[in-house]
This record gives C-alpha cells, sequence and structure tokens, in this order.
C-alpha cells in the first residue's frame, strides 16, 4: 500500500512513532520508537528479548502513530498505520535500514548500537491508513 504524499512526508520528517502490539494473552504493549520510513514501510530496530518482538513473535500484525500535537486544535496532523511485520535478523538488509537509522538518529552507534548479535530490525508493511488533519 502506497501512502499519500503529505503523509508520506510527515511520517519521514518526524522522530517518534508509537508502537502498538499485541501477544497471545492478548494485552496491548505501547512504546516510542525511532523509525525510518524506507519505500512506504516503517523499519525501527529492538534487542531481540523486547516485549514487542515477544509480541510480534505471536502475533505479527502492529499499529504505528505519528502524530504532531498544537494548542491551536484546528492544526492536529496524524496518521495511524496497521500493518503486518517481518522480522530482519541480519544480513545485508539489516546494516541498510541499520545505516539509515545512525544517518537519522546520528547519537544511536554511541547510544544505542544496533548489532547483529542482539538487535533485529522490524519491517512493518501498512495494510491499513487512517489520518487526520490533512485537507
Amino acid at each position: 500500500m502506497r501512502l499519500k504524499k503529505d503523509l508520506a512526508n510527515l511520517v519521514a520528517r518526524e522522530r517518534i512513532c508509537r508502537v502498538a502490539t499485541v501477544g497471545a494473552a492478548g494485552v496491548p504493549h505501547v512504546v516510542p520508537v525511532c523509525y525510518v520510513l524506507l519505500d512506504d514501510k516503517l523499519y525501527f530496530a529492538s534487542e531481540r528479548g523486547a516485549r514487542k518482538v515477544k509480541n510480534l513473535g505471536a502475533n505479527a500484525r502492529a499499529a504505528v502513530t505519528v502524530d504532531l500535537y498544537m494548542e491551536h486544535w484546528a492544526s492536529l496532523k496524524g496518521v495511524m498505520i496497521q500493518g503486518t511485520t517481518a522480522l530482519i535478523e541480519g544480513g545485508p538488509r539489516f546494516r541498510k535500514i541499520r545505516g539509515l537509522l545512525y544517518e537519522k538518529y546520528p547519537q544511536y552507534p554511541d547510544e544505542s548500537p544496533i548489532e547483529e548479535r542482539d538487535s533485529l530490525i522490524i519491517e512493518l508493511t501498512p495494510r491499513h491508513v487512517f489520518s487526520w488533519g490533512f485537507e
């Protein structure tokens, strides 16, 4: 599914999104993550043992929200993307996305390195997109 240009611009520009997952027990889990958008797919890194990774192992569906809050509520904007995920555990694709994350977030390599031995990349492919505040 292709994101409309204005939605893709917002998603690509913003720095944080919130990722919602649900595990086998049905308990929701929401966390903020740093991400990149490439070819209409969202990518973010995680430690292999993180709750979101465990949840995605049981249920590959996730939702992501990217939004702008303004005190003037007529200016609120946001995008919710629901989709399916794939786990990228290493290899050239892992290293390519890691490079894009390092480029967007220069503090990543020093503060929280993404290494193949203990991290993975999560790819979210949009299936449904909802937005607000766009004309």
